[in-house]
C-alpha cells in the first residue's frame, strides 16, 4: 500500500528537532499527558506489521461528501468546500491505496459528539466524519462545510482555529499517522497555544492548506490543496511521532 524504501535508495534523516516537545505548559493538556520517562521502544509482532489491506468496495458512494453522508431532508449549514491534495513519499512517489480518514467540527464549531458542550448548535444534517481512499496517483479528495472556531478550556480566552483532523493508514496497524489541518489567512493560527509547540515556521506551513482557485466549483465550492509528505526532510508534521518509525514511513 504505502511506497516502502527501495533497496537503492538513501532514506533522508529527519530532524526531530522540527517535532515539539510533548511537555508544553502553554498547552494545559500535555502537562498531564506528556511522559514522566524516557520512552521504550517494543518490537511490533506479526499482527502490527501486516494488514490490513483496504478495498474500494468497502467504502460507502457517499463516504467522501460530507455534505451528503449525513444529511437526510436538507443540506448542512456553512461553507461548501472541497480539500484535495496528494499523498506522496519523500521523493514525490505516490501512496496509492492508502485509507484517509477525516473528523471535524460544524460550521459553529461544534463536534457532533455527547461530550462536546459548546453552546453552538448541533447541524442536523452534518456529521462531521468521511473516508476515502487515494488513487494510483496518491490523489485524494473530499467535500465537505468548512469547520467553525471554538473556545477551549486552556486559558480564559484560547480558541483552536477552523481545522480537520486527518487520519492516514498504511499497509500495516502499526502505521497509522493522524495530524490537523488547518486554512489559509485563519489569524487564530498564531496564537493557537496547540500551534504555537511547533518551533520550526516550515513545519508550520506545512500543516497549513492553500486555497486553489484552480480546483474551485462554480457557485458552488472554493477549494483547499493540502498534499501530504509521510517522511523525510519535508516530511508532513504528524502527532504520533513515536508510533511512525516503520521504514515506510
Amino acid at each position: 500500500m504505502w511506497i516502502p524504501a527501495q533497496s537503492a535508495d538513501e532514506l533522508y534523516p529527519r530532524d526531530h528537532r522540527d517535532h515539539p516537545p510533548a511537555l508544553t505548559p502553554d498547552y494545559k493538556s500535555s502537562v498531564l499527558r506528556a511522559p514522566r520517562h524516557a520512552l521504550i521502544a517494543l518490537q511490533h509482532s506479526l499482527s502490527e506489521i501486516t494488514g490490513p489491506v483496504f478495498h474500494g468496495e468497502e467504502l460507502g458512494a457517499l463516504d467522501h461528501d460530507l455534505t451528503r453522508n449525513y444529511a437526510r431532508q436538507g443540506s448542512p449549514i456553512g461553507e461548501r468546500i472541497i480539500v484535495h491534495g496528494f499523498v506522496r513519499d519523500q521523493n514525490g512517489r505516490p501512496a496509492p491505496n492508502t485509507l484517509v480518514e477525516i473528523w471535524q467540527a460544524n460550521a459553529g464549531g461544534r463536534y457532533r459528539h455527547r461530550k462536546d458542550q459548546y453552546l453552538a448548535p448541533i447541524d442536523p444534517h452534518f456529521g462531521g466524519c468521511g473516508r476515502a481512499l487515494t488513487d494510483e496517483n496518491g490523489y485524494y479528495f473530499f467535500r465537505s462545510i468548512k469547520p467553525g472556531p471554538y473556545p477551549w478550556r486552556n486559558r480564559a480566552n484560547d480558541w483552536r482555529p477552523a481545522h480537520i483532523h486527518f487520519s492516514l493508514s498504511g499497509a500495516a496497524y502499526a502505521q497509522r499517522l493522524i495530524t490537523q489541518m488547518y486554512f489559509e489567512g485563519d489569524p487564530l493560527i498564531a496564537s493557537c497555544p496547540i500551534v504555537g509547540t511547533i518551533g520550526d515556521e516550515e513545519q508550520v506551513r506545512g500543516l497549513i492548506a492553500q486555497l486553489d482557485r484552480r480546483a474551485t466549483v462554480p457557485f458552488d465550492s472554493l477549494a483547499y490543496r493540502f498534499d501530504i509528505v509521510l517522511r523525510g526532510r519535508r516530511a508532513t508534521l504528524f502527532e504520533n511521532r513515536v508510533q511512525a518509525t516503520q521504514e515506510d514511513l
